[in-house]
């Protein structure tokens, strides 16, 4: 499949998506009930564009109908748009009863919330459990092709996917949600930065053993990595100060959104330049072999690598 921009997109949106479930199902436990429908409203807004970016990447709609036909549970893709719509059905039915709630209570409104109050606790609990799997499975997805820099940092990405995404989702609730109600979220995102960051360490280290970090340190996504980290620690100490100031709220909710999205479309950007480049893929065989050798698997007499 081609990679670009709207994969980048379809990543971001996802991961907010996925983290905004979460938080809106721990608003709804504490009785936070301004960060609940501002999560609730930012799960069925993300969810919908991430949609919209997968099916604009496959080019046709149908595609996206086509990949449900079966479950393929070796496919990241397949298992992936299972997720997606099963977090989406169960955004649906919460975004739902939040608009509902806004309507006058007549008519076909008040039968349609009976329905909905009902249906509410049971999606609420589906949209916390699909909300990881929704934020980490596009890195098992990009991991899951020939792509050097993506495959072989497939045990570090869901770990910097999940991490980035935590933040992200933070950020826009501290956005949205006044400062006095915004305090668990600025818990989440200094923990989803430290997560972020440490992970993000450890994948450039593990890639730096085959010889392959240069496209996540020098190459072309390696400018974005770098401001997202940036971004990141700049937004960290604003975290701190958020619950004084609306202003450093807004201030530090952006920038760990958009260190989210520098991450997606760095890493993206890294994968494509490694898998251009025959140096990478060689590089990973040639390490590969000299690893089975040194074990005493391959006979040096029939395989030789130049």
């Amino acid at each position: 499949m081609p990679w670009d921009h709207k994969i980048s997109a379809y990543l971001f949106v996802g991961g907010i998506a996925g983290t905004s479930g979460i938080i809106r199902a721990g608003a709804a436990a504490t009785g936070n009930a301004v960060l609940q429908r501002n999560a609730r409203l930012t799960a069925m807004t993300t969810v919908a564009l991430s949609g919209a970016a997968l099916v604009a990447d496959l080019g046709r709609p149908e595609r996206f109908l086509n990949m449900m036909r079966t479950v393929k549970l070796t496919s990241p893709m397949s298992v992936g748009t299972w997720i997606l719509t099963a977090y989406a059905g169960c955004a649906s039915v919460t975004t739902g009863a939040e608009v509902l709630r806004l309507l006058p209570a007549r008519g076909p409104v008040t039968a349609l919330t009976r329905v909905t109050d009902a249906l509410d606790t049971p999606s609420t609990i589906g949209q916390a459990a699909f909300g990881a799997p929704l934020a980490a499975y596009t890195a098992v997805l990009l991991a899951d092709t020939a792509h050097p820099v993506w495959h072989e940092s497939r045990r570090q990405l869901p770990f910097v996917f999940v991490g980035s995404a935590a933040p992200a989702s933070a950020g826009v609730q501290m956005v949205l949600t006044p400062a006095a109600l915004a305090g668990p979220v600025r818990r989440l995102a200094l923990a989803g930065v430290a997560t972020e960051l440490a992970a993000m360490h450890q994948l450039e280290e593990h890639l730096t053993d085959p010889g392959i970090d240069e496209p996540v340190t020098t190459g072309q996504g390696a400018g974005k990595l770098r401001m997202a980290k940036g971004l990141a620690i700049a937004g960290g100490p604003g975290t701190l100060l958020a619950g004084r100031s609306r202003v450093a709220a807004i201030a530090s909710g952006t920038a760990p959104a958009a260190a989210s999205a520098l991450t997606r479309m760095g890493i993206v950007e890294a994968g494509i330049e490694s898998a251009k480049d025959p140096k990478y893929t060689v590089r990973v065989q040639k390490d590969r072999l000299d690893k089975r050798r040194q074990q005493g698997s391959i006979d040096d007499s029939i395989v030789t690598v130049r």
